[in-house]
């Protein structure tokens, strides 16, 4: 019997740790090989060749140089090079820094396009943008300046075009957000740098990247086509918006990066930021002469600043990064600052421009060239004012206020930060006196103080007072400043952070108190969603939500309060309306409220139909229910599961998804995504809100469903289904399987019923001879109902006619009619909802009331669009 000793089979365990060490590397590129050929071969050429003709250190030189680096005269003696220029690099960090680049693109793009089309996308993009950059540094000679000459006398060499094609092609294959992601955010950064920078190369990628977002579509088989409407829904909005103003921000601190800078925009680093490290050489002599002492002391203070100084030259940038974030989250304070700031720069830059054009002597300093000429100057100026005129004319999206007070708690803490690091300073400065220049006093402390806090480029117009000479006072005269405006960033930012607060806060809250101690229907909770109204009853345990447009009060469903108190509630919201002009529109209401409204005189169409299921002994057996198990048995084969999530405590894995399926559906629409009774990530954001998601082993999210509570007596007898979104490449049956799953986990909860809510202008039954608002069980005319009466059936017919047009309008792009159709697979139980109205006079306001509602952002050019297909449609 053999024994093995303990220390050897601990160097058999380290002897196969270290196999499979070794092997693991061996085993990616194998795997690689077979998955992306194309980008492994391309890193071996590409290190081959480099070594090969020795360019791994210097980059190509002599002969080869001609034939493998792009400039505006390789044509048409050097054409190779529009493609072996994507083959070499500059030196050896070019080399590492691409083969990086490579690997990180090309294998997830390679296998998502496959290898030969990810082949032929990085050649062509490579090939024509290399062409396009060509020919623009020609056109650009016909207006001579900075940027022409640089564009003549630089040059590209590196894979960095082809592999950006290749990515921008690849978005063609993608699902329509993630295309709109990549096309954005990556063509935002390329033109920002070949604005600002202006390099051959910035415009060699640019230009790549250009093709291969038109080339893309024609290799997956289909034309290239404009985008259209690129904002499809308040979110996406507020996010590109966010975008367009840190792009604004982020452009001239490039420019001052580099000292290179020779971009049409570039110019604006002379009017927002500036930071010019001057040689020791030229400071010596610029000091010597006395009439250039301001010029002396900004160069001493530019040099001496380090990070600080470069943080507070570029501090309005900085701010507008930090009011970039309150305005993806929809913050109206961050946008009322944002364009504040935004005026005042566009302004103090105009200042400035002027002052450059005049000759002032102190802004001789400023080597502009060709900026001198008045449009070169003044053409950027339209970079600012676009950006102001964009925040102005985007105003409504950014409606999210913070809770009271919040602004005064952090101007209290800005201010103390203020008078605390001014005491700092002050004192300070008197225990070094000797570390300033001149000596340092209480008086001279107190007049520097103020330009401790302000931007290192206003402090060049006048006339220096102390100069730090030891590092401790150094320390107190940069970062004092950089101190105060780093908390005051964080201040602002942790504001973003605080729930959103409605400017009816208080009546959102009482409603919501009302409506969980009384309870309501099963709409009830779309009364606290924002941009609704509430009327209180005088007797203060019920109200009214409603939507007031074009002297319509629209509600949002039936009153909430006491079943005891509907009537009373009805004739009293009825009057209020009538007692302030407005015509009251009850709007998805069930039969008993439409019989109260019938007493007093009002007309009723039937605008849709609920589906309700009660729970208690509901199963899905039988032939009726084959597609419901269906769907949950192949949702189990493919290891999805539902789980209940609270939107506002998920993870950020989980929203990221939840943001991205939503997009990608509003994103494929025609129309803005639709408000009013319709709920959006925005609405589910609460959390008395429950969300079922359908998620896979791998924590994909393939679906998700929200729930509204349902009050009753003061606690919760059901829920009703609102949002409804399905990734577009998951589980299909996605849908059936969440509703489905929620309906049995909520029955076992011990809950009553389950509304799967109503389909606007959509109807499961004939309505024939219901034009004035026929019966929900039945199509039967009604010859002494109200309209009757009003002899106004004519009229009612006619808005009965427009509705069901505007359903068979809107049914391509929103599908009502077809998702009352899949509801029906669950065998619900029909509720009629109806619109009563008393005065037929206001029945073009109210649909003009309730197409506002739904569709509140509509463009002009989508009210036209939609008009067309109706007048087709009456056709």
């Amino acid at each position: 019997m053999t024994t093995t000793s303990p220390t050897d089979q601990a160097a058999g365990i380290s002897r196969t740790g270290i196999g499979r060490t070794l092997r693991w590397p061996v085993e990616w590129l194998r795997g690689s090989a077979r998955r992306a050929p194309v980008t492994l071969g391309f890193v071996a050429f590409f290190w081959i060749a480099g070594a090969v003709t020795g360019s791994l250190g210097p980059g190509p030189e002599g002969a080869l140089e001609d034939w493998v680096v792009l400039s505006a005269d390789s044509l048409p003696q050097y054409w190779p090079a529009l493609l072996l220029s994507g083959f070499w690099a500059s030196g050896l960090p070019g080399y590492i820094s691409g083969t990086l680049l490579v690997l990180a693109v090309g294998l997830p793009t390679e296998r998502l396009m496959g290898s030969l089309k990810f082949a032929v996308a990085a050649g062509l993009s490579q090939i024509l943008g290399a062409l396009l950059a060509v020919g623009f540094a020609h056109a650009a000679n016909a207006v001579p300046g900075d940027w022409s000459r640089a564009l003549e006398s630089e040059s590209f060499v590196g894979p960095v075009a082809l592999v950006c094609g290749a990515a921008t092609a690849l978005s063609a294959r993608l699902s329509t957000l993630w295309r709109r992601r990549l096309r954005v955010g990556l063509l935002t950064l390329l033109v920002l740098l070949a604005l600002y920078g202006g390099s051959f190369h910035s415009v060699t990628v640019l230009g790549a990247a250009v093709v291969g977002v038109i080339g893309g579509p024609l290799l997956f088989g289909r034309l290239p086509k404009w985008p259209g409407r690129l904002v499809t829904s308040r979110r996406e909005a507020r996010v590109l918006v966010a975008l367009a103003v840190a792009a604004s921000a982020v452009g001239p601190v490039i420019s001052a990066l580099s000292s290179q800078a020779v971009g049409p925009l570039a110019v604006l680093r002379y009017l927002f930021t500036y930071v010019e490290v001057t040689d020791p050489q030229t400071l010596a002599q610029m000091c010597s002469d006395p009439a250039q002492s301001v010029d002396c002391h900004a160069a001493k203070l530019q040099l001496r600043a380090g990070p600080a100084g470069f943080f507070l030259a570029t501090l309005p940038q900085v701010l507008l990064m930090v009011f970039s974030d309150g305005l993806r989250r929809g913050r109206r304070f961050a946008w009322a600052t944002a364009l504040l700031l935004q005026a005042l720069m566009t302004v103090l830059a105009g200042i400035r421009a002027l002052r450059l054009l005049s000759g002032d002597d102190r802004g001789g300093r400023y080597e502009l060239g060709t900026a001198q000429n008045a449009l070169a100057l003044l053409l950027p100026m339209l970079v600012p004012l676009a950006v102001l005129v964009l925040l102005a004319a985007t105003r409504s999206l950014f409606t999210v206020s913070a809770p009271p007070g919040t602004y005064r708690r952090v101007a209290v803490w800005v201010g103390g930060a203020a008078a605390l690091l001014s005491t700092v300073y002050v004192a300070g400065g008197l225990l070094d006196q000797d570390g300033f220049t001149p000596r340092a006093s209480a008086a001279l402390l107190l007049a520097d103080l103020p330009g401790r806090f302000l931007p290192v480029h206003e402090l060049f117009i006048s006339t220096p007072g102390l100069q730090p000479v030891t590092w401790f006072a150094y320390v107190l005269h940069e970062w004092v400043g950089v101190a105060f405006w780093v908390f005051t960033c964080l201040a602002l930012l942790r504001s973003f952070l605080r729930p959103a607060h409605g400017r009816q806060a208080r009546d959102d809250d009482r409603a919501r108190a009302l409506l969980t101690a009384n309870g309501g229907g099963t709409m009830a909770w779309m009364t606290l969603w924002p941009g609704n109204t509430y009327w209180f009853a005088p007797g203060g345990n019920s109200y009214v939500a409603f939507r007031e447009n074009a002297g319509v009060a629209l509600t949002v469903g039936e009153p909430v309060g006491p079943r005891a108190e509907l009537r009373s509630t009805v004739e009293e919201f009825s009057a209020f309306c009538s007692a302030n002009g407005l015509a009251a529109c009850f709007y998805s209401v069930p039969a008993e409220v439409e019989d109260i409204t019938a007493g007093l005189g009002f007309s009723r169409l039937q605008v849709a139909e609920e589906t309700v299921l009660s729970l208690g002994s509901l199963e899905f057996k039988g032939k009726k229910f084959q597609d419901i198990r269906t769907a949950m048995n192949h949702a189990r084969k493919a290891g999805i599961e539902a789980k209940w999530i609270n939107y506002s405590k998920a993870p950020l894995a989980l929203l990221d998804q939840l943001h991205a399926i939503s997009e990608e559906w509003v994103a494929d629409k025609k129309m803005p995504e639709m408000g009013f009774t319709l709920g959006g990530l925005d609405e589910i954001d609460d959390p008395q809100v429950r969300c079922l998601l359908a998620v896979d082993r791998d924590g994909t999210v393939h679906g998700v469903t929200s729930w509204l509570p349902i009050y009753r007596d003061g606690r919760v007898v059901g829920w009703t289904l609102d949002f409804m979104r399905r990734r577009s490449s998951g589980f299909r049956s996605a849908m059936d399987f969440l509703i489905a799953s929620a309906v049995s986990l909520l029955q076992d909860e011990g809950f009553e019923l389950v509304s799967l809510s109503g389909a606007p202008l959509a109807r499961s039954r004939s309505r024939s001879g219901d034009g004035d608002g026929g019966s929900g069980s039945g199509g039967d005319s009604d010859s002494d109902s109200p309209s009757g009466r009003d002899g106004t059936e004519g009229q009612t017919a006619l808005l009965d006619h427009v509705l069901d047009l505007l359903g068979a309008t809107l049914e391509p792009v929103y599908g009502f009619r077809s998702l009352l159709a899949f509801k029906a697979k669950f065998q619900p139980q029909y509720v009629p909802l109806y619109l009563t109205y008393l005065d037929p006079a206001s029945l073009p306001a109210i649909g003009n009331a309730v197409a506002r509602a739904y569709l509140p952002e509509v463009s002009l050019s989508q009210s036209l669009t939609l008009v067309r297909r109706i007048v087709s449609g009456a056709r």
